[in-house]
């Protein structure tokens, strides 16, 4: 089963691409409030990292349903994946901006999406086939998982006024402070 990993990291790659990028419009296209808990709400930085997470803790838990016999550690490299691929948006992002100023083209933010999904996948690939990788606090890890799903969805309507959560196209943070 060990080789199907890679299948299921594939797998898991279509599901975040598709759910991210539906995701970045449902609010939208709906208006509804509780839909904005797990899409993005404007256009900060911060919100395109809750279109990573959402899919990738779906992705999980799919897989999970699969491999949770055969990878004790399954939610401690998931954790290791998800922020991978959080902390790779802004950093990518950032950085790119430093390098090119700060007009944000929609095609490398696109791009920086993707990237990010499929390092963050790649390094659990690479987790998975290893036959040593331990993890005593698997529980733990699903919790912390968790945590910053809350924290996603908290932030969504009690946003720090900082620049990662600033919409940059009108200054607003979050959903009730829109301009």
């Amino acid at each position: 089963m060990k080789k199907s990993i890679i299948l299921w990291q594939t797998i898991g790659f279509i599901v975040i691409s598709v759910l991210g990028v539906l995701l970045h419009f449902l609010y939208d296209w709906t208006g509804l409030k509780f839909i904005g808990l797990f899409s993005a709400v404007n256009e900060s930085t911060w919100e395109h990292m809750k279109l990573m997470y959402f899919p990738m803790f779906l992705s999980g838990l799919m897989e999970y349903a699969f491999f949770f016999r055969e990878y004790e550690n399954f939610w401690c490299i998931k954790l290791k994946g998800i922020v991978i691929g959080l902390i790779l948006i802004p950093v990518l992002f950032y950085t790119l901006g430093g390098i090119f100023g700060n007009s944000s083209l929609d095609w490398v933010n696109i791009a920086i999406f993707f990237l990010s999904a499929i390092w963050a996948l790649v390094c659990e690939t690479r987790e998975f086939k290893k036959e040593n990788t331990n993890c005593k606090l698997n529980k733990t890890a699903f919790v912390a998982i968790c945590i910053i799903g809350a924290l996603f969805m908290l932030f969504t309507f009690f946003t720090p006024e900082i620049p990662i959560f600033q919409n940059p196209i009108d200054g607003s943070f979050g959903i009730n402070n829109q301009i």
